[in-house]
């Protein structure tokens, strides 16, 4: 008897959505699973924050091999055309990828509006390397001129933002104390363009994280545009607030790809997608780059995938496709130690049981990848402390309070 031919799926992009969806259709013979990333590992972005003010890279970032199962053929490389007619696409490098299912699941690149400096002088904390070059500057400023800047500016007042402004004040204090450098006060500025904090929010949630940041120490400006950027600080609304250290973590922009590639594109820049997150004649396209109605949130991805790779398993098994359902998520949002502000549904409350509830969900989310006892191991390096500084390194060792 003569066996089926497998269906090539080709995932682009090795991030929650696609490394999900390749997860569950490896576990069938029907598939042939290929997954086409720039990153040889997953990067869990809730955690960023948290490493880039002193937490353990090994918490933001696992090794996607660790991840995916050897039935999963991982490639590193960059999508850079689709060719319908062939069904392939072209990476960076010129090889090709055939496909009979394509996935699209890209992500997003940082957005600087076309303000001018922005690009070339602020940090931003959105990428491994981004935190690793923050992170320089703050210690080099204590190393080489053994003062740090005193003057902070982040602008954004998303998720992101309220992170690094929360743990912030605290991280700079920590390594003030690791370099020997009196205690003097630090002044952070939040800017934000809209009228509240976390605009996609509900506004009870807006105001108790605005009175923690308060608590905390921050500066919060909203209804506030920036206009520029130079090597002395940040033109906001037309009047300077100097700085020597902008962290940028406003704006982000659908992948590239799909447009330079013809997908349909409709609202915010995302990709019109039909009741099955199809695109096109096999081409589906979840997760941020999909103009479903939570997306850009890493539940969004993972409930699309999850989704998607039910009904492309229903496909093949002669089985009608189910209609997509959004699923509103749960925001947890940690500010400072010990805090976070959750909103589940109509259920808002913050404190110490939102933190303890953001722990559970992190150790959850890696669950959806690993089995338990790796998802543990991932989760218990939220504990941990890492810094590239030999001070802080060695202080950290002998000043276990901090």
């Amino acid at each position: 008897m003569e066996t089926a031919k497998k269906q090539k799926v080709l995932i682009l992009g090795g991030g929650f959505g696609g490394l999900k969806v390749a997860l569950e259709l490896s576990e069938r013979p029907e598939f042939a699973v290929t997954v086409l990333s720039e990153h040889t590992d997953f990067r869990y972005y809730p955690t960023f924050y948290h490493t880039a003010t002193g937490g353990l890279k090994a918490q933001s970032s696992i090794p996607a091999d660790n991840i995916l199962n050897k039935k999963v053929n991982f490639v590193l490389g960059s999508a850079k055309t689709l060719d319908r007619q062939h069904k392939t696409v072209i990476a960076g490098d010129g090889r090709k990828y055939h496909y009979d299912i394509l996935v699209v699941s890209l992500g997003t690149v940082t957005n600087y509006f076309g303000i001018e400096g922005l690009k070339e002088l602020s940090y931003g904390i959105k990428s491994l390397d981004e935190i690793a070059r923050f992170k320089k500057h703050l210690h080099g400023q204590l190393t080489d001129e053994r003062k740090p800047d005193l003057s902070y500016v982040i602008v954004g007042a998303g998720p992101t933002g309220i992170e690094l402004a929360g743990s912030l004040p605290e991280y700079l204090r920590k390594i003030m104390a690791f370099h020997g450098i009196k205690r003097r006060a630090i002044h952070i500025d939040l800017i934000e363009a809209g009228p509240r904090l976390l605009p996609r929010s509900n506004p009870s949630i807006s105001r108790s994280v605005r009175r923690r940041l308060r608590a905390l120490g921050v500066s919060i400006h909203t209804k506030s545009a920036v206009q520029g950027q130079n090597a002395d600080g940040l033109i906001v609304n037309g009047k300077p607030i100097r700085s020597h250290t902008v962290i940028w973590t406003a704006g982000m922009a659908n992948n590239p790809f799909l447009k330079e590639n013809g997908l349909p594109i409709g609202e915010r820049g995302k990709v019109i997608v039909d009741d099955h997150l199809q695109a096109e004649p096999n081409i589906y396209v979840i997760g941020d780059n999909a103009g479903t109605k939570y997306s850009g949130l890493a539940q969004t991805a993972l409930n699309d995938a999850v989704q998607l790779s039910k009904n492309l398993i229903r496909q093949v098994e002669g089985k009608p496709m189910l209609n997509y359902r959004s699923k509103m998520p749960v925001s947890v949002i940690p500010v400072g130690p010990n805090w976070a502000a959750v909103e589940w549904g109509k259920v808002h409350f913050a404190g110490f049981r939102g933190w303890l509830l953001r722990s559970a969900a992190d150790w959850i989310a890696f669950h959806d990848y690993q089995p338990w006892w790796k998802a543990t191991e991932q989760w218990m390096n939220e504990f941990g402390s890492q810094e590239e500084c030999p001070t802080c390194s060695i202080s950290a060792m002998h000043r276990p309070e901090f």
